[in-house]
């Protein structure tokens, strides 16, 4: 399994717009922050986890040939708003398999209406194949996907788990029942927006925490704010088998 980091940085990206924050004018392409996705190779299998803003962007520098499914962890623009930019995969391969919660699907429905239109479809619109999913096992293409359910403030996300690898993002909360899923990790990816506490977001404090109680061999953080500090300051400091995660890194499972 090859994962590759499309994105690790927060709904504004890094640096932000207009900012002199000095995080936001380093040099180092580290602190260089697209908006949050992974795509995960498995076996002959392309999943990709969201498609924000910076989704056309992100499939340029990576060049996948097709994806086999789309999954979302919620609606939130920067996890969402790339959607229009799938119409070269759904020329090639036909319809795109996209995997949400009933309540995203809803949500992209209202926000991209001419993509589920059934009746005087436009002819350059994308197409997909919808799949609702609830918090139990779900399969793709004979491989087993495990949703992990969190709050991300007050709105229901999930991560994901694809065998020994996790994927959390935007969690702010997660109780024991779902953490008891995340047990025995080769790989986990975890949200950490920055020092401070915030509403909706884990912290550093926070996600350490739940990395603590999880021990998987090791972990990567993501969904990063210029807030956090500079990345090489930052690895300094985190724990034995804890990384921070940056833009196209890849790494083997």
């Amino acid at each position: 399994m090859k994962i590759t980091f499309l994105g690790t940085g927060t709904s504004q990206g890094i640096p932000i717009i207009g900012s002199t924050h000095p995080v936001c004018l380093s040099q180092n392409p580290k602190d260089k922050r697209l908006r949050v996705s992974i795509m995960i190779e498995w076996d002959k299998n392309t999943f990709v986890i969201d498609c924000g803003p910076d989704f056309r962007q992100q499939m340029l520098l990576n060049n996948p040939t097709k994806i086999d499914a789309l999954l979302f962890t919620h609606e939130h623009a920067d996890h969402t708003a790339g959607l229009d930019d799938i119409r070269p995969f759904c020329f090639r391969q036909g319809e795109l398999p996209i995997y949400a919660h009933k309540r995203v699907i809803n949500e992209l429905k209202k926000r991209f209406e001419y993509v589920f239109e059934t009746e005087n479809r436009y002819p350059g619109a994308p197409t997909v194949a919808i799949n609702t999913i609830e918090n139990k096992p779900f399969e793709i293409n004979n491989k087993t996907i495990i949703p992990i359910e969190g709050l991300h403030y007050k709105l229901q996300v999930f991560g994901f788990r694809f065998e020994n690898f996790a994927y959390l993002t935007d969690f702010k909360t997660i109780t024991e029942t779902e953490l008891d899923k995340l047990k025995n990790l080769d790989v986990l990816v975890i949200n950490a927006l920055r020092i401070e506490a915030h509403i909706s977001h884990f912290n550093l404090e926070e996600a350490l925490a739940i990395i603590k109680i999880l021990q998987p061999k090791r972990t990567y953080l993501t969904h990063i704010s210029h807030l956090l500090g500079f990345h090489e300051e930052v690895q300094k400091q985190l724990p034995d088998n804890v990384y921070l995660a940056y833009d196209q890194l890849q790494i083997t499972i």
